[in-house]
């Protein structure tokens, strides 16, 4: 059964605000593959949140389209400046708002843990014209930072913000997301297949940008529901400590956060 979360306004502000986009790096790896097998004119963005990783396909395809089902997600994502060539539509993962091949790229970037496998996989199948490629990206939730002599200090205080946030890890997701998206690939009957991990990816943001990353976590916004004043007093602590130990005194400090992506690739057979 598929998994509903971030549709809230004020989350999806967070969204916006603070995720990261993947990496030219990655986005390049899903391009290469696509190209050996056909053409780049429709590519369907899944789960496409507020659009960041929706809108660095615009310079690749004919014709973009970001799904998402929740309305705040797409109002953000409508409402930014976005390349002509880029739409967004509202449709659960499920049920794709697509005739038969016609897509050459069906994509999640972060999302696909949240739908329904089987379900969203016959989809994929369904609107993916043969040749065509189904790219399914994420990243692990252990964020590293760099932060010169301080480095090993500051992810062990990063080690214990993630281990507080882990009791309220949703069930469906288990241990690992890295586990589900395995076993996604796994389930996908395409031959012409490829997994691959980890892809390390540094990125400097403000302190303030790598806490707010990490309060869009689901973990963190449920905790924030059950208990604000505690959520609220954990991300201050942790920040607080974080800046001792860089021996700053403003979230504005610069850090350098390791993003670690995985990811998987299959290719739809021609039709012989």
């Amino acid at each position: 059964m598929a998994q509903r979360h971030f549709e809230g306004k004020e989350h999806a502000e967070s969204y916006q605000r603070y995720r990261v986009s993947p990496p030219q790096e990655l986005i390049d790896e899903v391009l290469n593959f696509l190209r050996k097998r056909g053409y780049l004119d429709l590519a369907v963005d899944v789960g496409c949140g507020s659009g960041q990783g929706t809108e660095l396909l615009a310079p690749h395809f004919l014709t973009v389209v970001g799904i998402d089902v929740s309305p705040a997600q797409l109002e953000i994502a409508s409402a930014k400046e976005h390349a002509p060539n880029v739409c967004y539509r509202q449709s659960p993962a499920e049920e794709l708002p697509f005739e038969d091949d016609v897509a050459d790229l069906v994509t999640s970037m972060s999302a696909a843990h949240w739908f329904d496998h089987p379900r969203f996989l016959r989809e994929a199948d369904r609107i993916l014209r043969p040749g065509g490629c189904l790219a399914l990206l994420s990243y692990t939730m252990d964020f590293e930072l760099e932060y010169g002599e301080s480095t090993s200090k500051l992810n062990e205080i990063c080690q214990e913000f993630y281990a507080a946030l882990h009791t309220f890890r949703k069930a469906y997701i288990g241990s690992s997301s890295l586990e589900v998206y395995k076993k996604i690939y796994d389930s996908v009957s395409y031959n012409d297949k490829e997994w691959h991990e980890c892809l390390r990816c540094r990125m400097i943001m403000p302190l303030s940008g790598f806490i707010g990353l990490v309060e869009t976590f689901s973990t963190y916004q449920d905790f924030l529901e059950k208990d604000p004043v505690e959520a609220k007093r954990l991300s201050q602590t942790i920040t607080d400590w974080l800046l001792e130990e860089m021996g700053a005194s403003s979230t504005d400090t610069e850090v350098t956060v390791v993003v670690k992506y995985f990811y998987l690739l299959a290719s739809k057979p021609q039709k012989s």
